[in-house]
């Protein structure tokens, strides 16, 4: 581990320390490694080092636009292989919030959120992307119940076989 030095001018020392304690840091190191962690994983995302993301995109429609719902659950179907999970609520008698939690490359995860926010009646589009290494898809044995046969009088164990691809955080 390294240690370095900072010099704040007072004021905004002050305000860091306000917002680490709204943040519930315990101490400014950790709220320092944090926003460097931050900085760092934009700075790769606009460089485009980051090959695979999860993500979450947050917008607001207005329920009633003219052939908007279908439009968007379009988009999710197109990309179904990209689109993990979907979530709305009602903000009012016109508006809805919706979450899509997004996976895959980024060019196609980022591209797809543009395309979804420049819909006419989508406003507030808001994407949370994070990096992610993804590792080679493997399989892993998973066990059913045990059961006995009835000609032979012992149990068996039935596999059913799983694939995965897993996704570490980049740091």
């Amino acid at each position: 581990m390294q240690r370095f030095t900072i010099s704040l001018q007072d004021e905004l020392a002050e305000q860091f320390g306000t917002w680490i304690a709204q943040r519930g840091y315990e101490t400014r190191s950790e709220a320092v490694r944090d926003m460097l962690r931050a900085e760092l994983e934009r700075d790769r995302q606009r460089a485009a080092q980051s090959l695979h993301c999860v993500a979450n995109l947050s917008y607001v429609y207005r329920f009633g636009q003219r052939e908007l719902v279908e439009r968007l659950a379009r988009l999710q179907h197109d990309h179904h292989d990209v689109v993990i999970s979907t979530m709305h609520m009602q903000l009012d008698h016109e508006h809805r919030l919706e979450t899509l939690m997004l996976r895959g490359a980024t060019a196609i995860v980022s591209a797809l959120a543009d395309v979804i926010c420049a819909e006419r009646g989508v406003h507030h589009g808001h994407l949370n992307l994070v990096s992610v290494t993804e590792h080679l898809s493997h399989v892993h044995p998973h066990h059913e119940t045990h059961h006995q046969t009835h000609h032979e009088g012992h149990h068996e164990s039935h596999h059913q076989e799983h694939r995965h691809i897993h996704f570490k955080p980049t740091h």
